[in-house]
């Protein structure tokens, strides 16, 4: 009987210390979210100095309503595939 507990208490033990993810998911988790934050510095900015002069082309410029929405989206695909994938090793 107490040997079954042993085997019972290492076995649950194994299963608490496994990851729920690799480190290869947490590398392109990091990556993900790097593209999400260069996105967002991407829209910053189209400020003016006066707050009497609207300087329509700075602030709706291709590269803040096109392309940093853009980028966004890509860092949260990185960050989706992150989760989903899965290490051929631990198969």
């Amino acid at each position: 009987m107490a040997t079954n507990q042993k085997t019972t208490k290492k076995q649950t033990h194994d299963q608490r210390s496994e990851m729920v993810f690799s480190w290869s998911n947490y590398k392109w988790m990091l990556i993900g979210a790097g593209i999400i934050l260069l996105g967002f510095i991407l829209m910053a900015g189209g400020g003016s100095s006066d707050p009497n002069v609207f300087n329509g082309e700075a602030l709706f410029s291709w590269r803040r309503i096109s392309l940093a929405p853009f980028v966004v989206l890509v860092g949260f695909g990185v960050v989706g595939y992150s989760i989903f994938h899965k290490d051929k090793k631990k198969e």
